[in-house]
């Protein structure tokens, strides 16, 4: 037996979920996760390498990595792919001028052999603020579009619309994510194809201080 299966064998035995936090820099990904683990969103400062969160989330283990965005620190994004669940590509709904280096970055990213398999959630971010795509735009898939995400056919996505400063919408996110995930790993061996409840709040969360970016293997 090799050590990926044995790995892997550990994780369904302790319901643990891997999930990648990405995205262009000033996108409110750090913020996204400070709400979600009831911490103060104010003065946060940019991510110059990356934070783990940790998550118990209904019956399951989120182990959560949020790596920071800016253009010098995108060739590092590979050397945190490894055993990824589910990627989380969040998006400054008012930033339109970098909509095309945006889906650019995404879907090189779903190129990956790493990535392959993993679920992949949209979080439209920054509906609090004026002049961003209203929820009405995406629902008219105005967005899906500009991003090109019904030309994505290798992994299961779902686009929420959120906002880090309110936290509309943040749970609902990651209940789309934790249930799809669970559905491939644990529902068939678990459950018997039955889906387990999802809390309306997480239970409970622990973080690591961010840590600088390793060098690029």
């Amino acid at each position: 037996m090799g050590l990926l299966t044995i790995i892997r064998k550990n994780r369904r035995r302790e319901k643990e979920m891997r999930v990648l936090f990405l995205g262009l820099d000033n996108a409110g990904k750090t913020t996204i996760l400070k709400k979600l683990n009831g911490e103060d969103i104010t003065g946060v400062s940019p991510t110059l390498g990356f934070n783990i969160k940790t998550f118990v989330h209904g019956h399951y283990t989120l182990n959560i990595w949020d790596v920071g965005g800016q253009r010098t620190l995108r060739p590092y994004w590979r050397n945190y792919f490894e055993q990824t669940d589910a990627l989380v590509w969040v998006v400054d709904s008012g930033d339109r001028l970098r909509m095309s280096d945006c889906k650019q970055e995404l879907h090189s990213l779903l190129l990956e052999d790493r990535l392959a398999g993993a679920s992949l959630l949209v979080f439209a971010n920054k509906q609090d603020i004026q002049g961003s795509m209203t929820g009405k735009e995406i629902e008219q898939a105005h967005f899906l579009k500009v991003l090109d995400l019904p030309g994505i056919k290798s992994h299961q996505w779902s686009i929420v619309s959120c906002s880090a400063v309110t936290g509309h919408n943040l749970l609902e996110g990651l209940n789309w994510v934790v249930g799809e995930v669970a559905s491939r790993l644990y529902y068939s061996t678990l459950t018997g194809g039955a889906s387990l409840p999802l809390p309306e709040k997480s239970l409970s969360a622990s973080t690591t201080p961010a840590c600088t970016a390793p060098e690029i293997a």
